[in-house]
């Protein structure tokens, strides 16, 4: 079986990664595509014993939360045609920028996704613990779908939303064996079984179960819980989307992680045939640089 493609959807374009390289392709205001590659020098290579089930997830969300904001710096430099002193166009943030942002954006989920639902929660009148573990799951559910509602609202987002669902069409029309071309791919669904926006639901869903063996501490605790656990939470739910990804025709596995795929309703729109045409630039890039495609074939399809 092929190594599987990824992908995220960025300002006025998308990114696509795999196993050795990640692309990334955006639509300049002066309407060319730019494209910006990468190799990707992943420790689960160099380290066997990391590729353990949950450490392997674990690793693979960093990188991946590492190579997005890499991503979304390009496209936001390309998208504003920042320009250095020579004329040149910024394609990075620095080091110390990076892990600033990380560092918000991280603080900035923490704080709203984990922390919040867990004193909301306690300051309920709830005695049983079994309760308590599951009103708490609820909050957080209900907090991240008003989160997704809220921010579907927002006009500068649709854009973002639109290349959300070219990405999920590209790599489904790929996986599917189809034609790399804007009018074959913009006919598969705009869902994907390996969606972020369904990760981060199951994580929730999964997190019930994992705090339910540590019961109701103080709050102090409680806070520490929902934080030093995230990390084994989200190995679980990186290997059940692994395998819902190697698995995608089983019908009852489907129906398990239907939610998952309901959600992303929220964070997709329909894209245009042009916003397709950047999705299917940057995965064409990719399997050019993992050896899927060769040049010339990449040449023809882009001349197509």
């Amino acid at each position: 079986m092929a190594q599987p493609i990824g992908g995220q959807a960025v300002l006025e374009g998308v990114m696509m990664r795999g196993p050795s390289a990640w692309s990334v392709a955006v639509r300049k205001p002066d309407g060319d595509i730019a494209e910006v590659n990468r190799p990707i020098a992943s420790v689960l290579l160099r380290h066997r014993w990391l590729r353990i089930p949950i450490v392997r997830g674990v690793i693979a969300l960093g990188e991946s939360l590492a190579i997005g904001f890499r991503a979304l710096a390009i496209s936001a430099n390309y998208a504003a045609q920042q320009e250095d002193d020579d004329g040149e166009v910024q394609t990075e943030l620095s080091r110390g920028q990076l892990i600033f942002a990380f560092g918000i954006a991280i603080g900035f989920a923490l704080l709203l996704f984990k922390v919040s639902p867990a004193l909301i929660t306690n300051w309920l009148p709830i005695e049983s613990t079994g309760a308590f573990v599951v009103v708490e799951g609820l909050v957080r559910v209900t907090i991240f779908i008003a989160y997704l509602l809220l921010i579907s609202l927002l006009p500068d987002l649709k854009r973002v939303f639109q290349y959300h669902a070219a990405e999920h069409k590209a790599i489904n029309a790929y996986e599917a064996g189809a034609e790399l071309e804007p009018e074959t791919v913009s006919r598969y669904s705009l869902l994907h079984v390996r969606c972020g926006t369904a990760f981060l639901l199951y994580v929730m869903v999964i997190a019930i179960f994992v705090f339910a063996f540590f019961g109701r501490p103080t709050w102090y605790w409680l806070i520490a819980t929902r934080i030093l656990l995230l990390p084994v939470i989200a190995g679980i739910a990186y290997e059940i989307i692994r395998f819902a990804g190697q698995h995608q025709q089983n019908t009852a596995l489907r129906a398990l992680l239907a939610p998952g795929l309901w959600l992303q309703r929220l964070t997709t729109r329909e894209p245009s045939l042009d916003q397709i045409e950047v999705s299917i630039r940057a995965l064409r890039e990719v399997l050019r640089l993992e050896g899927r495609i060769t040049p010339e074939e990449r040449k023809v399809e882009v001349m197509a």
